[in-house]
């Protein structure tokens, strides 16, 4: 500190040189302050607007007291709101919880109750659902409402847009730190519980630094926003677009025409989606309707995509298709594919390491292996998790050695791309989402007549992986595939339900009493191709 002050230096950056999400945007507001920065349907927003609702927004939470480093939840699908919220809770200090709206409402509840949140914004129509709405006014939450649908007032909550009215639009004087706690972003892992990756603004605003290069965005470029900005993904695609001065085309949910008329409306430039998304435009009656020119590139994330699709999409959307890859855990993106080899390597390729974060293999001991060789992929960089939330354990195994661990098996080939091959921990991925096979275990165990239960990740061609669960029955019981399914029902989320229920005789047992997925796995890997077929 002696030595700094002798060459005339500070001993921190402070307001002058820091690093914090919310100024992302303020940068953005004051170089491009008219330019179009979110759409929403016929609805538009420019930078101006956001900037300044922001400032609203983050106003009226200081105004009800809450403090920087305090907890906020948003229980909201994509909404020019929400986009205004976010930038608000950024711009307050605030931590921000958000919840993934397609969870059964035990989920969410666990999360609010583990984050200790104590403050949620939440979109109306999602108020409206009994069973939520149940567990909120359980907890004791103090809720506002997106008015997407004109239900806030009859249900008793206050509106954003009315809470917004006559508050300041000058930022409010906050100091954040770079490395102070921005966000905790739950992610179901191999337990049955959700887990929260903690990111500090530090390493959001690198990962959105190193998308920009990597994906040579510019003020011209407009991205399709189907991807729900409550996942990391969509969250980052977002501060990406607008950092540079581009546009994102909020949807809530993918429907391919509505994608197709964003595309041309909005003159969107990149297409982000899962290979089902690209399949269902491709198939679309009306798909010739639309002019899709305007693409410069298109990106496929959570599974790689057969060659003939590949080819496919590739002559008639557009050249330039590039695998992107990461993890909540891993602010994304952590590797990605160069569009002039797509059509040089297939299977489970997920691309080279961005320029945000180191890639490697390890094994069990710590060592480093070299190219070709097998085991798990870990990263290290300024874009890892600070940690588990109120995980101590989880944590300390999550950075082992000095990098964090995926639990992912994987090489890296001659070409310096990562090869995924299997994964350590039990999880699926499903049409984008992190699926916990423990959890579906759990719940089919808790049926009266099932003995044992598995659950695994099977190839599908349209959702990457397909949720397949196998059961033996107890001696003497009865019961179909059918009430089994009807049983799961009742407790998951529709991206958790089983796309396979089957009743089995024996299940593959290791010698200790183990159950060997790997076998189901391969009994079972052609199952829905077969079924397509």
């Amino acid at each position: 500190m002696t030595n700094l002050a002798a060459t005339g230096g500070v001993p921190g950056p402070g307001r002058i040189g820091r690093v914090v999400i919310g100024d992302l945007l303020k940068r953005a507001a004051r170089r491009f302050p008219d330019r179009v920065a979110v759409t929403d349907g016929a609805r538009q927003a420019t930078f101006t607007e956001l900037e300044r609702d922001a400032n609203r927004f983050a106003n009226y939470l200081a105004a009800r007291g809450m403090k920087p480093g305090e907890k906020i939840a948003t229980i909201c699908n994509n909404s020019v709101e929400f986009v205004k919220a976010l930038f608000g809770i950024h711009r307050a200090g605030l931590v921000w919880v958000p919840v993934n709206t397609m969870l059964p409402p035990a989920d969410m509840d666990y999360i609010l109750d583990h984050a200790e949140v104590r403050f949620a914004l939440i979109d109306d129509n999602l108020h409206a659902q009994p069973e939520r709405r149940a567990a909120l006014q359980t907890r004791g939450i103090d809720l506002i409402a997106v008015d997407l649908v004109g239900l806030a007032g009859a249900a008793g909550l206050k509106s954003f847009g009315d809470l917004l009215q006559g508050r300041s639009e000058i930022e409010p004087d906050v100091d954040i730190d770079d490395r102070d706690l921005a966000m905790i972003i739950y992610t179901s892992g191999t337990t049955s519980r959700p887990k929260g990756a903690m990111h500090c603004h530090l390493a959001v605003v690198m990962a959105v630094m190193s998308n920009c290069i990597e994906m040579q965005l510019s003020r011209d470029d407009g991205i399709t926003g189907q991807f729900p900005l409550f996942h990391c993904a969509g969250h980052v695609l977002l501060l990406s677009y607008l950092s540079v001065g581009g546009r994102m085309a909020l949807m809530r949910g993918f429907d391919p025409v509505a994608c197709m008329e964003a595309i041309v409306r909005d003159r969107l430039t990149v297409f982000v989606g899962l290979s089902l998304m690209y399949q269902a435009i491709l198939d679309h009656p009306r798909r010739k309707e639309f002019d899709l020119s305007g693409l410069r590139c298109c990106i496929y994330t959570m599974a790689p995509m057969g060659r003939p699709l590949l080819e496919r999409a590739m002559a008639d959307l557009c050249p330039n298709f590039v695998l992107s890859s990461g993890q909540t855990e891993m602010y994304p993106a952590t590797t990605m594919s160069r569009p002039e080899v797509q059509l040089e390597r297939f299977g489970n390729y997920w691309g080279e390491s961005l320029i945000v974060n180191e890639t490697a293999i390890m094994d069990d001991n710590g060592n480093l292996l070299p190219r070709g060789e097998i085991g798990e992929l870990v990263h290290r960089g300024p874009n890892v998790m600070m940690g588990y939330y109120k995980d101590p354990k989880a944590t300390e195994q999550a950075r082992k050695f000095g990098w964090h661990h995926t639990g992912d098996l994987a090489l890296i080939d001659g070409n310096g791309e990562v090869l995924f091959l299997d994964r350590k921990k039990d999880m699926i991925k499903s049409g984008g989402e992190n699926v916990a096979s423990v959890r579906i275990e759990e719940t089919l165990l808790a049926h009266p007549s099932v003995q044992n239960a598995a659950v695994v990740g099977l190839p599908h061609p349209q959702w990457g992986e397909a949720v397949s669960a196998f059961v033996k029955l107890k001696p003497g019981a009865a019961a179909s595939e059918a009430e089994i399914a009807e049983h799961c029902r009742k407790s998951l989320g529709g991206f958790q339900m089983p796309k396979l229920v089957r009743i089995v005789e024996e299940m593959p047992m290791t010698a200790t009493g183990k159950l060997r997925k790997v076998e189901l796995r391969q009994a079972y890997a052609d199952y829905f191709a077969q079924e397509r077929a």
